[in-house]
Protein backbone atom coordinates (compact mmCIF):
# COMPACT_ATOMS: atom_id res chain seq x y z
CA UNK A 1 0.00 0.00 0.00
CA UNK A 2 1.56 3.16 -1.30
CA UNK A 3 0.48 6.47 0.65
CA UNK A 4 1.13 9.97 0.40
CA UNK A 5 -0.31 12.43 2.85
CA UNK A 6 -0.64 15.58 2.16
CA UNK A 7 -1.17 17.85 5.42
CA UNK A 8 -0.73 21.87 5.93
CA UNK A 9 0.64 20.98 9.33
CA UNK A 10 3.00 18.44 10.67
CA UNK A 11 4.47 18.23 13.47
CA UNK A 12 7.60 18.55 14.72
CA UNK A 13 8.19 20.93 11.61
CA UNK A 14 5.08 23.12 11.93
CA UNK A 15 2.08 23.11 14.15
CA UNK A 16 -1.18 25.64 15.18
CA UNK A 17 -3.11 22.86 16.80
CA UNK A 18 -4.61 19.10 16.76
CA UNK A 19 -4.28 18.55 12.76
CA UNK A 20 -0.28 19.11 13.36
CA UNK A 21 -0.10 16.23 15.69
CA UNK A 22 -2.43 13.74 13.78
CA UNK A 23 -0.09 14.31 10.71
CA UNK A 24 2.86 13.96 12.63
CA UNK A 25 2.09 10.83 14.68
CA UNK A 26 -0.06 8.92 12.03
CA UNK A 27 2.63 8.45 9.09
CA UNK A 28 4.90 7.16 11.97
CA UNK A 29 2.86 4.18 13.44
CA UNK A 30 1.65 3.00 9.70
CA UNK A 31 5.45 2.85 8.65
CA UNK A 32 6.24 0.68 11.89
CA UNK A 33 2.59 -1.68 10.61
CA UNK A 34 4.64 -1.39 6.74
CA UNK A 35 2.80 0.93 4.92
CA UNK A 36 4.95 2.37 2.44
CA UNK A 37 3.99 6.07 3.08
CA UNK A 38 5.19 9.79 2.48
CA UNK A 39 4.12 12.86 3.52
CA UNK A 40 3.96 16.19 1.85
CA UNK A 41 3.73 19.91 3.52
CA UNK A 42 4.84 23.24 2.55
CA UNK A 43 7.97 24.96 4.07
CA UNK A 44 7.43 27.52 6.08
CA UNK A 45 10.01 30.33 6.63
CA UNK A 46 10.20 34.25 7.36
CA UNK A 47 9.22 33.59 10.29
CA UNK A 48 11.17 35.73 14.03
CA UNK A 49 9.89 34.92 17.29
CA UNK A 50 6.22 35.19 16.23
CA UNK A 51 3.26 34.47 18.77
CA UNK A 52 0.95 31.44 18.46
CA UNK A 53 2.89 29.24 15.44
CA UNK A 54 5.36 26.68 15.54
CA UNK A 55 7.76 26.19 12.81
CA UNK A 56 11.07 24.45 12.73
CA UNK A 57 11.99 24.43 9.28
CA UNK A 58 15.67 24.06 9.39
CA UNK A 59 16.30 20.32 8.91
CA UNK A 60 16.13 18.34 5.82
CA UNK A 61 18.32 18.90 2.80
CA UNK A 62 17.11 20.25 -0.68
CA UNK A 63 16.66 17.04 -3.04
CA UNK A 64 15.69 19.23 -6.10
CA UNK A 65 14.96 23.01 -7.10
CA UNK A 66 12.95 22.91 -10.54
CA UNK A 67 9.25 20.99 -9.22
CA UNK A 68 7.31 22.46 -11.96
CA UNK A 69 3.37 23.48 -10.87
CA UNK A 70 0.88 24.61 -13.25
CA UNK A 71 -0.75 27.56 -12.16
CA UNK A 72 -1.94 30.46 -12.58
CA UNK A 73 -2.00 30.49 -16.02
CA UNK A 74 1.42 28.99 -16.66
CA UNK A 75 4.09 27.53 -14.59
CA UNK A 76 5.63 28.27 -11.46
CA UNK A 77 8.12 26.21 -9.57
CA UNK A 78 9.36 24.97 -6.09
CA UNK A 79 12.20 23.40 -4.75
CA UNK A 80 11.59 20.34 -2.46
CA UNK A 81 13.32 19.30 0.69
CA UNK A 82 13.47 16.14 2.11
CA UNK A 83 13.31 14.91 5.70
CA UNK A 84 12.67 11.46 7.72
CA UNK A 85 10.57 10.91 10.29
CA UNK A 86 10.84 7.82 11.76
CA UNK A 87 11.69 5.71 8.31
CA UNK A 88 8.97 8.00 6.60
CA UNK A 89 9.82 10.60 4.44
CA UNK A 90 8.80 14.48 4.42
CA UNK A 91 8.19 16.44 1.44
CA UNK A 92 8.49 20.11 1.82
CA UNK A 93 7.24 22.62 -0.91
CA UNK A 94 9.16 25.50 -1.01
CA UNK A 95 7.94 28.84 -2.64
CA UNK A 96 8.62 31.83 -0.85
CA UNK A 97 5.60 33.98 -3.19
CA UNK A 98 2.82 31.59 -0.76
CA UNK A 99 4.83 30.00 2.17
CA UNK A 100 7.74 32.97 2.71
CA UNK A 101 5.66 35.20 4.84
CA UNK A 102 6.33 34.13 8.18
CA UNK A 103 2.77 32.58 9.27
CA UNK A 104 1.34 29.37 8.42
CA UNK A 105 -2.54 30.15 7.65
CA UNK A 106 -3.59 33.97 6.81
CA UNK A 107 -7.33 34.70 5.33
CA UNK A 108 -9.27 35.61 2.38
CA UNK A 109 -8.38 34.67 -1.47
CA UNK A 110 -4.81 34.79 -0.96
CA UNK A 111 -4.61 32.21 1.84
CA UNK A 112 -6.89 29.80 -0.28
CA UNK A 113 -4.40 30.41 -3.15
CA UNK A 114 -1.49 29.61 -1.66
CA UNK A 115 -3.27 26.14 -0.92
CA UNK A 116 -4.56 25.55 -4.31
CA UNK A 117 -1.08 26.12 -5.39
CA UNK A 118 -0.03 23.41 -2.58
CA UNK A 119 -2.72 20.72 -3.50
CA UNK A 120 -1.41 21.03 -7.00
CA UNK A 121 2.03 20.88 -6.07
CA UNK A 122 1.35 18.00 -4.16
CA UNK A 123 0.64 16.10 -7.52
CA UNK A 124 3.28 17.07 -9.40
CA UNK A 125 5.91 15.74 -6.80
CA UNK A 126 4.26 12.39 -6.77
CA UNK A 127 5.08 11.73 -10.40
CA UNK A 128 9.20 12.89 -9.09
CA UNK A 129 8.94 10.43 -5.95
CA UNK A 130 8.19 6.70 -7.11
CA UNK A 131 5.26 4.85 -8.35
CA UNK A 132 2.16 5.55 -8.60
CA UNK A 133 0.39 5.98 -5.22
CA UNK A 134 -2.55 3.74 -4.54
CA UNK A 135 -4.06 6.38 -1.82
CA UNK A 136 -2.97 10.50 -1.22
CA UNK A 137 -4.68 10.88 1.83
CA UNK A 138 -5.59 14.58 2.15
CA UNK A 139 -6.39 16.78 5.16
CA UNK A 140 -8.91 19.88 5.93
CA UNK A 141 -9.68 22.26 3.41
CA UNK A 142 -5.91 22.98 2.74
CA UNK A 143 -6.02 19.93 0.51
CA UNK A 144 -9.40 19.85 -0.62
CA UNK A 145 -8.58 20.82 -4.19
CA UNK A 146 -6.10 17.66 -4.81
CA UNK A 147 -9.31 15.56 -5.38
CA UNK A 148 -10.71 18.06 -7.27
CA UNK A 149 -7.91 18.16 -9.74
CA UNK A 150 -7.04 14.05 -9.92
CA UNK A 151 -11.10 13.98 -10.85
CA UNK A 152 -10.86 16.77 -12.94
CA UNK A 153 -7.43 18.00 -14.72
CA UNK A 154 -5.38 14.95 -14.77
CA UNK A 155 -8.57 12.46 -15.29
CA UNK A 156 -7.04 11.05 -18.44
CA UNK A 157 -3.24 10.66 -16.91
CA UNK A 158 -2.85 7.08 -16.70
CA UNK A 159 0.07 7.64 -13.62
CA UNK A 160 -2.96 8.31 -11.37
CA UNK A 161 -5.44 5.78 -13.14
CA UNK A 162 -5.57 3.47 -9.90
CA UNK A 163 -5.04 6.25 -7.52
CA UNK A 164 -8.06 6.77 -5.00
CA UNK A 165 -8.59 9.81 -2.44
CA UNK A 166 -9.35 10.07 1.27
CA UNK A 167 -10.53 13.32 2.40
CA UNK A 168 -10.27 13.46 5.64
CA UNK A 169 -11.92 16.54 8.36
CA UNK A 170 -10.47 17.71 11.52
CA UNK A 171 -12.88 20.07 11.40
CA UNK A 172 -15.51 21.35 9.50
CA UNK A 173 -15.91 24.59 10.78
CA UNK A 174 -13.36 25.87 9.18
CA UNK A 175 -14.34 25.47 5.08
CA UNK A 176 -11.70 27.83 2.95
CA UNK A 177 -14.36 29.78 1.45
CA UNK A 178 -13.02 32.12 -1.53
CA UNK A 179 -14.42 33.62 -4.37
CA UNK A 180 -15.42 31.49 -7.38
CA UNK A 181 -13.67 33.90 -9.95
CA UNK A 182 -9.82 32.39 -8.96
CA UNK A 183 -10.78 29.00 -10.33
CA UNK A 184 -9.43 29.79 -13.89
CA UNK A 185 -6.28 30.65 -12.08
CA UNK A 186 -6.44 27.92 -10.27
CA UNK A 187 -6.72 25.90 -13.38
CA UNK A 188 -9.98 24.35 -12.67
CA UNK A 189 -13.05 24.94 -14.85
CA UNK A 190 -16.70 26.59 -13.89
CA UNK A 191 -18.15 22.57 -14.14
CA UNK A 192 -15.78 22.51 -11.03
CA UNK A 193 -17.76 25.08 -9.48
CA UNK A 194 -21.18 24.74 -10.27
CA UNK A 195 -21.04 20.78 -9.26
CA UNK A 196 -18.58 20.53 -6.53
CA UNK A 197 -17.47 23.93 -4.58
CA UNK A 198 -20.86 26.05 -5.27
CA UNK A 199 -21.69 27.29 -1.72
CA UNK A 200 -23.84 30.51 -1.14
CA UNK A 201 -22.56 32.39 -3.77
CA UNK A 202 -18.64 31.77 -3.11
CA UNK A 203 -16.72 28.08 -3.78
CA UNK A 204 -16.17 26.16 -1.02
CA UNK A 205 -12.40 24.05 -0.64
CA UNK A 206 -13.77 21.87 2.51
CA UNK A 207 -16.65 21.05 -0.13
CA UNK A 208 -14.68 20.49 -2.94
CA UNK A 209 -13.01 17.91 -1.10
CA UNK A 210 -16.25 15.94 0.17
CA UNK A 211 -17.52 15.99 -3.68
CA UNK A 212 -14.74 14.76 -4.98
CA UNK A 213 -12.84 12.29 -2.97
CA UNK A 214 -13.15 8.80 -3.44
CA UNK A 215 -13.75 8.25 0.49
CA UNK A 216 -14.44 10.80 3.46
CA UNK A 217 -13.52 10.37 7.06
CA UNK A 218 -13.80 12.09 10.39
CA UNK A 219 -11.34 12.23 13.36
CA UNK A 220 -14.17 10.19 15.70
CA UNK A 221 -16.73 7.79 14.91
CA UNK A 222 -19.52 10.03 16.72
CA UNK A 223 -18.66 13.12 14.87
CA UNK A 224 -18.99 11.23 11.50
CA UNK A 225 -22.88 10.97 12.82
CA UNK A 226 -22.97 14.49 13.86
CA UNK A 227 -21.78 16.42 10.98
CA UNK A 228 -24.48 14.69 8.93
CA UNK A 229 -26.87 16.94 11.30
CA UNK A 230 -28.02 20.33 10.69
CA UNK A 231 -26.82 21.25 14.23
CA UNK A 232 -23.27 20.21 13.49
CA UNK A 233 -22.87 20.23 10.18
CA UNK A 234 -21.83 23.75 9.04
CA UNK A 235 -24.08 24.11 6.20
CA UNK A 236 -22.67 21.01 4.47
CA UNK A 237 -24.87 17.89 6.57
CA UNK A 238 -26.82 17.77 2.88
CA UNK A 239 -23.88 16.51 1.56
CA UNK A 240 -22.22 14.59 3.82
CA UNK A 241 -25.47 12.98 4.04
CA UNK A 242 -25.71 12.05 0.67
CA UNK A 243 -22.07 10.94 0.79
CA UNK A 244 -23.16 8.81 4.03
CA UNK A 245 -22.03 5.41 2.48
CA UNK A 246 -18.56 6.55 1.91
CA UNK A 247 -18.16 8.52 5.25
CA UNK A 248 -16.44 6.63 8.07
CA UNK A 249 -14.97 7.91 11.34
CA UNK A 250 -11.76 6.86 12.74
CA UNK A 251 -10.57 8.16 16.52
CA UNK A 252 -7.36 9.68 16.79
CA UNK A 253 -4.58 8.39 18.75
CA UNK A 254 -2.45 9.65 21.16
CA UNK A 255 1.60 9.16 21.01
CA UNK A 256 2.40 7.58 24.03
CA UNK A 257 6.17 8.23 23.36
CA UNK A 258 5.63 11.72 24.27
CA UNK A 259 2.35 11.65 26.73
CA UNK A 260 3.33 8.87 29.04
CA UNK A 261 3.70 9.71 33.12
CA UNK A 262 6.13 7.01 33.18
CA UNK A 263 8.73 8.87 30.63
CA UNK A 264 7.47 11.87 30.54
CA UNK A 265 11.03 14.13 31.16
CA UNK A 266 8.73 17.04 31.41
CA UNK A 267 7.75 16.26 34.98
CA UNK A 268 9.28 17.03 38.47
CA UNK A 269 8.44 12.84 39.01
CA UNK A 270 7.38 9.97 36.94
CA UNK A 271 5.12 7.62 38.27
CA UNK A 272 2.78 4.79 37.07
CA UNK A 273 -0.62 2.83 37.67
CA UNK A 274 1.40 0.66 40.23
CA UNK A 275 2.80 3.35 41.46
CA UNK A 276 1.08 6.82 42.31
CA UNK A 277 3.83 8.63 44.39
CA UNK A 278 5.05 10.72 41.92
CA UNK A 279 1.65 12.30 41.01
CA UNK A 280 1.68 14.30 44.17
CA UNK A 281 5.21 15.30 43.73
CA UNK A 282 4.16 16.57 40.15
CA UNK A 283 1.12 18.13 41.95
CA UNK A 284 3.02 20.30 44.18
CA UNK A 285 5.89 21.22 41.12
CA UNK A 286 2.79 22.48 39.21
CA UNK A 287 1.51 24.79 42.68
CA UNK A 288 4.57 26.11 42.62
CA UNK A 289 5.11 26.85 39.19
CA UNK A 290 1.54 29.03 39.40
CA UNK A 291 2.81 30.59 43.31
CA UNK A 292 -0.12 29.24 44.83
CA UNK A 293 0.18 27.31 48.27
CA UNK A 294 0.98 24.74 48.70
CA UNK A 295 -1.89 22.18 49.89
CA UNK A 296 -2.26 19.06 48.33
CA UNK A 297 -5.10 17.66 50.18
CA UNK A 298 -7.31 20.35 47.71
CA UNK A 299 -8.15 19.35 43.98
CA UNK A 300 -6.41 21.12 40.95
CA UNK A 301 -8.92 21.53 38.16
CA UNK A 302 -7.14 22.25 34.70
CA UNK A 303 -7.35 23.52 31.61
CA UNK A 304 -4.94 23.64 28.82
CA UNK A 305 -7.40 24.71 25.42
CA UNK A 306 -7.52 27.60 22.81
CA UNK A 307 -10.04 30.29 24.59
CA UNK A 308 -12.68 30.18 21.79
CA UNK A 309 -16.42 29.49 22.16
CA UNK A 310 -15.97 25.69 20.41
CA UNK A 311 -13.89 25.13 23.54
CA UNK A 312 -16.76 25.32 25.83
CA UNK A 313 -15.04 28.30 27.48
CA UNK A 314 -18.63 30.54 28.44
CA UNK A 315 -19.47 27.36 30.41
CA UNK A 316 -16.37 27.38 32.25
CA UNK A 317 -16.98 31.29 32.95
CA UNK A 318 -20.28 30.07 34.41
CA UNK A 319 -18.95 27.48 36.74
CA UNK A 320 -15.35 28.36 37.80
CA UNK A 321 -16.87 30.63 40.71
CA UNK A 322 -18.75 28.02 42.02
CA UNK A 323 -15.64 25.48 41.67
CA UNK A 324 -13.69 28.28 44.13
CA UNK A 325 -15.96 27.93 46.74
CA UNK A 326 -15.36 24.55 47.05
CA UNK A 327 -11.73 25.18 47.99
CA UNK A 328 -10.63 23.67 44.91
CA UNK A 329 -7.24 25.27 42.74
CA UNK A 330 -8.24 26.53 39.44
CA UNK A 331 -5.12 26.32 36.70
CA UNK A 332 -5.06 27.20 33.06
CA UNK A 333 -2.63 26.82 30.05
CA UNK A 334 -4.26 29.19 26.85
CA UNK A 335 -4.43 32.04 24.52
CA UNK A 336 -7.83 33.42 23.00
CA UNK A 337 -10.07 35.76 22.59
CA UNK A 338 -9.37 38.98 24.69
CA UNK A 339 -12.75 38.93 26.20
CA UNK A 340 -11.85 35.60 27.60
CA UNK A 341 -8.47 36.47 28.96
CA UNK A 342 -9.45 39.26 30.37
CA UNK A 343 -12.32 37.60 32.43
CA UNK A 344 -9.93 34.49 34.20
CA UNK A 345 -7.13 37.14 34.55
CA UNK A 346 -9.59 38.92 36.66
CA UNK A 347 -11.32 35.68 38.39
CA UNK A 348 -7.06 35.45 38.92
CA UNK A 349 -6.48 38.82 40.21
CA UNK A 350 -9.65 38.05 42.73
CA UNK A 351 -8.81 34.83 43.91
CA UNK A 352 -4.55 34.60 43.57
CA UNK A 353 -4.26 31.85 46.45
CA UNK A 354 -6.60 29.50 44.31
CA UNK A 355 -5.97 30.56 40.49
CA UNK A 356 -3.50 30.48 38.26
CA UNK A 357 -3.30 31.70 34.88
CA UNK A 358 -0.18 31.29 32.03
CA UNK A 359 -1.99 32.55 28.35
CA UNK A 360 -0.06 31.71 25.50
CA UNK A 361 1.33 28.36 24.59
CA UNK A 362 4.07 26.24 26.95
CA UNK A 363 4.70 22.54 25.79
CA UNK A 364 6.56 21.50 28.50
CA UNK A 365 3.79 23.47 31.24
CA UNK A 366 0.93 21.58 29.12
CA UNK A 367 2.56 18.28 30.37
CA UNK A 368 3.27 19.13 33.89
CA UNK A 369 -0.61 20.34 34.14
CA UNK A 370 -2.00 17.08 32.99
CA UNK A 371 0.45 15.37 35.74
CA UNK A 372 -0.49 17.65 38.44
CA UNK A 373 -3.68 18.45 38.13
CA UNK A 374 -6.55 15.96 39.71
CA UNK A 375 -9.80 17.27 37.05
CA UNK A 376 -9.63 18.57 33.39
CA UNK A 377 -12.66 20.42 32.07
CA UNK A 378 -13.34 19.73 28.31
CA UNK A 379 -17.03 21.16 28.27
CA UNK A 380 -16.74 21.87 24.14
CA UNK A 381 -19.59 23.08 22.09
CA UNK A 382 -18.62 20.83 19.64
CA UNK A 383 -15.13 18.42 19.80
CA UNK A 384 -13.86 16.67 16.20
CA UNK A 385 -12.19 14.27 18.76
CA UNK A 386 -10.19 15.62 21.43
CA UNK A 387 -6.46 14.96 22.65
CA UNK A 388 -6.17 15.89 26.38
CA UNK A 389 -8.92 14.13 27.36
CA UNK A 390 -6.48 10.77 25.96
CA UNK A 391 -3.68 12.72 27.65
CA UNK A 392 -5.36 13.00 31.05
CA UNK A 393 -6.91 9.41 31.30
CA UNK A 394 -3.21 8.62 30.80
CA UNK A 395 -2.14 10.49 33.60
CA UNK A 396 -4.47 9.61 35.83
CA UNK A 397 -6.36 12.73 35.85
CA UNK A 398 -10.25 12.74 35.41
CA UNK A 399 -11.67 14.42 32.34
CA UNK A 400 -15.01 16.33 32.99
CA UNK A 401 -15.96 16.51 29.49
CA UNK A 402 -19.30 17.05 26.97
CA UNK A 403 -20.57 14.22 25.38
CA UNK A 404 -20.30 15.80 21.65
CA UNK A 405 -17.57 14.35 18.85
CA UNK A 406 -14.35 11.91 20.24
CA UNK A 407 -15.35 13.30 23.95
CA UNK A 408 -18.52 10.97 23.53
CA UNK A 409 -16.60 8.01 22.00
CA UNK A 410 -13.89 8.05 24.51
CA UNK A 411 -15.02 9.00 27.44
CA UNK A 412 -17.59 6.69 29.59
CA UNK A 413 -19.45 8.12 32.83
CA UNK A 414 -17.90 6.82 36.38
CA UNK A 415 -20.48 5.65 38.68
CA UNK A 416 -18.93 5.23 42.31
CA UNK A 417 -21.31 2.44 43.71
CA UNK A 418 -19.89 -0.21 40.33
CA UNK A 419 -16.46 1.89 40.36
CA UNK A 420 -17.03 1.44 36.26
CA UNK A 421 -16.36 4.22 33.48
CA UNK A 422 -13.07 6.70 33.28
CA UNK A 423 -14.13 10.19 33.92
CA UNK A 424 -17.45 12.98 34.04
CA UNK A 425 -19.46 13.23 31.05
CA UNK A 426 -22.92 15.53 30.70
CA UNK A 427 -24.75 16.31 27.42
CA UNK A 428 -26.53 19.61 27.59
CA UNK A 429 -24.92 22.96 27.14
CA UNK A 430 -25.00 24.66 30.33
CA UNK A 431 -22.53 25.81 33.26
CA UNK A 432 -24.73 23.97 35.57
CA UNK A 433 -24.57 20.80 34.02
CA UNK A 434 -20.96 21.13 34.12
CA UNK A 435 -20.76 22.22 37.76
CA UNK A 436 -23.21 19.16 38.97
CA UNK A 437 -20.64 16.96 37.62
CA UNK A 438 -17.41 18.86 38.99
CA UNK A 439 -19.62 18.41 42.19
CA UNK A 440 -19.53 14.46 41.75
CA UNK A 441 -15.75 14.27 41.09
CA UNK A 442 -15.30 16.36 44.40
CA UNK A 443 -17.19 13.65 46.30
CA UNK A 444 -15.30 10.75 44.17
CA UNK A 445 -12.28 13.04 45.17
CA UNK A 446 -11.97 12.63 48.98
CA UNK A 447 -12.37 9.06 48.99
CA UNK A 448 -9.48 8.05 48.21
CA UNK A 449 -10.56 4.30 47.10
CA UNK A 450 -12.86 5.09 45.09
CA UNK A 451 -10.64 8.38 43.18
CA UNK A 452 -7.65 5.90 42.64
CA UNK A 453 -10.26 3.32 41.17
CA UNK A 454 -11.42 6.22 38.63
CA UNK A 455 -7.48 7.46 37.65
CA UNK A 456 -6.38 3.09 37.13
CA UNK A 457 -9.25 3.27 35.14
CA UNK A 458 -8.04 5.71 32.88
CA UNK A 459 -4.26 4.90 32.60
CA UNK A 460 -5.72 1.28 31.43
CA UNK A 461 -7.16 2.96 28.42
CA UNK A 462 -5.58 2.15 24.95
CA UNK A 463 -6.13 4.59 22.64
CA UNK A 464 -2.36 4.46 20.54
CA UNK A 465 -1.54 5.55 17.28
CA UNK A 466 -0.67 1.55 16.59
CA UNK A 467 -4.22 1.14 16.84
CA UNK A 468 -6.01 4.01 15.06
CA UNK A 469 -3.01 2.86 11.83
CA UNK A 470 -4.17 -0.36 11.66
CA UNK A 471 -7.81 1.09 11.23
CA UNK A 472 -6.44 3.54 8.58
CA UNK A 473 -4.55 0.89 7.03
CA UNK A 474 -7.63 -1.44 6.56
CA UNK A 475 -9.46 1.65 4.98
CA UNK A 476 -7.20 2.34 2.46
CA UNK A 477 -7.21 -1.22 1.70
CA UNK A 478 -11.04 -0.96 1.09
CA UNK A 479 -11.07 2.59 -0.24
CA UNK A 480 -8.63 0.99 -2.82
CA UNK A 481 -10.80 -2.09 -3.69
CA UNK A 482 -13.82 0.04 -4.08
CA UNK A 483 -12.52 2.77 -6.27
CA UNK A 484 -10.58 -0.02 -8.57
Amino acid sequence: MRVILASSEVVPYSKTGGLGDVAGALPKALARIGCDISVVTPRYTGFGKRHGDVVNHETGEMIFDDLRVPFAGGVKYAAVWRDWMNGAPVYFIDNHEYFGHGYIYGSGNFDVERFAFFSRAVIELAKRIGGPPDIIHCNDWQTGFIPAYLTTVYAADPFFARTATLFTIHNLAYQGLFDPNLLPKFGLGWDVFQYGMEFHDAANAMKSGIYFSTAISTVSPKYAQEIQTPEFGNRLDGLLRARHDDLIGILNGVDYHEWNPETDPHLAANYSIHNFDGKAACKRDLLEKYHLPIDLEKPVVAIVSRLTSQKGIELITQAVWRMLETGAYFVLLGSGAESYEGYFQHVRDTMPAQVGVYFGYNNALAHQIEAGADMFLMPSSYEPCGLNQMYSLKYGTAPIVRGVGGLDDTIRNFEPTTRQGNGYKFYEYSGDRLTEKFYEAIMAYYDRGTWRALQRNGMREDFSWERSAHNYLNAYHRIVAAKR
